[in-house]
């Protein structure tokens, strides 16, 4: 008899993508997702570090301030952020509206569609130089980020279970990161030669490629679903408010919401110290806009790196207990530093830092905690942390950054130490409730990862 012939082990991403033909759907949606958001944000943060209100404001609401006495150009940053969470608030009732009354398979293509209809709107208004535009890009492209990305998760929460969710997300999450670090670097090569406007065309053809990803993983999660006795195809019903409804019932969804909004909180300090300093030494939109293309390709470098290398080693082994809290004792100790010298290349490298570690640990465990979940709770109630809770805490942050700042950089991070403490204390009532959970038995051979073609 012939001894067996041993084949070296394929390297793990390979061998993932063969077992798995959805991920190879999912890692381009995800790839082309945030490729196409980071060819923008650079323009979103150079909107709101502008040291020129008129720029960014529409004529009739400087008028207003100025009738009053105030200068809108000192709370740009407050302004936009209130006005991204009013925006918010409004388009959640709607957003729940449409979950509860359209199958997937209509209100996912149809979420796309309106983003990218509202870039090309974007595009005339850049071309044109319609006043205001910096406002109302600014709100637009916050609310774009949090819904596509939260519809994104749930749609994953319906392909994969959570077995295969621990096994596929880093690496999810990692194509991902290669958009985040492709998408800045096309913005700083492409924006002084094509400008702003053009920009946002580059953004449609990367959704466009979302939309085509989307419409082949449906099968793969209508399988999924049957082993759960879900039916994805079909609207989930219910109130428009449920989301809010479950948050409240739900310990693990509590402590979601506590993690988010403090999360939120030690990123929307360091977000506007940074604004400072980009205002005071990068005074045209495409200085600052290349500036911020470097911080997006810094972020994205080292997320990739933590996810390639540690992030799929400490879910599978650990569980999501390390992802969450390492974040928040990283984030403590920067914030230490930084009340005791809050220099400018130390608020960068912090900001590095703190972005790098939630894209590559925090939110992957989060996101996993989704498949564990009831449909109704994966779409309504994390869309309401992920959109009205998240911008909850930009606009709590922003003012109280406001407060504080007259006081100088050092007590703005003395308190958001206090800050990074609520964070890992919701850290900590996000494993508790975990652990109470039931297990999940993972099917020994789930019909959506097989080498053949979904029915």
């Amino acid at each position: 008899m012939r001894p067996p012939v041993m084949t070296p082990p394929r390297p793990r991403l390979r061998a993932a993508l063969a077992e798995s033909p959805p991920l190879w759907w999912a890692l381009l949606y995800f790839f082309c997702l945030l490729c196409g958001y980071y060819v923008l944000r650079p323009v979103r943060d150079a909107m709101g570090a502008s040291s020129d209100a008129s720029a960014v404001f529409p004529s009739f609401l400087l008028d207003w301030a100025a009738a009053r006495g105030i200068a809108l150009g000192d709370f740009t940053l407050q302004a936009l952020f209130s006005g991204t969470f009013v925006v918010m608030l409004l388009l959640q009732p709607l957003y729940g509206a449409l979950v509860s009354r359209f199958p997937r398979r209509v209100f996912l293509p149809v979420v796309y569609l309106i983003f990218i209809v509202c870039l090309l709107g974007f595009r005339w208004a850049f071309d044109t130089d319609l006043q205001g535009r910096g406002a109302l890009f600014f709100i637009w492209i916050a609310v774009f980020n949090l819904f596509a990305v939260t519809v994104f998760w749930s749609f994953m929460a319906d392909v994969f279970d959570n077995e295969h969710a621990k096994r596929y997300y880093g690496y999810i999450g990692a194509g991902g990161t290669i958009g985040a670090f492709v998408g800045p670097f096309i913005t700083t090569m492409l924006v002084g030669r094509i400008g702003v406007a053009n920009l946002t065309l580059v953004s449609v053809g990367f959704l466009c490629v979302c939309l085509l990803c989307i419409l082949k993983l449906r099968s793969w999660a209508r399988r999924n679903e049957a082993t759960r006795a879900e039916q994805g195809e079909q609207a989930i019903g219910g109130s428009i408010w449920a989301g809010l409804k479950l948050i409240a019932a739900d310990p693990l969804l509590r402590g979601l919401a506590l993690l988010m909004f403090f999360g939120v909180g030690v990123g929307t300090l360091l977000y506007n110290e940074q604004a400072a300093i980009v205002r005071r030494l990068y005074p045209t939109a495409e200085a600052a806009t290349r500036y911020y293309s470097i911080i997006d390709w810094a972020v994205a470098s080292l997320t990739i790196l933590v996810q390639l290398l540690l992030t799929r080693w400490l879910l599978r082994r650990y569980g999501v207990a390390p992802l969450l809290l390492l974040p928040a004792v990283a984030i403590l100790i920067g914030f230490a530093l930084l009340s005791a010298s809050p220099l400018p290349l130390l608020i960068a490298t912090v900001q590095v830092m703190t972005r790098a570690s939630e894209f590559s640990l925090a939110k992957p465990a989060r996101e996993t905690l989704y498949t564990r979940v009831s449909r109704e709770s994966r779409y309504k109630a994390k869309a309401v942390i992920d959109t009205a809770v998240y911008r909850g805490g930009d606009v709590t942050f922003v003012w109280v950054h406001k407060a504080l700042a007259v006081l100088g950089s050092q007590l703005v991070f003395a308190a958001g130490i206090g800050i990074a403490l609520g964070m890992t204390f919701g850290a900590w009532r996000v494993i508790r409730a975990e652990r109470r959970l039931p297990e999940q038995p993972a099917p020994a051979r789930p019909p959506e990862h097989t080498h053949g073609k979904p029915s």
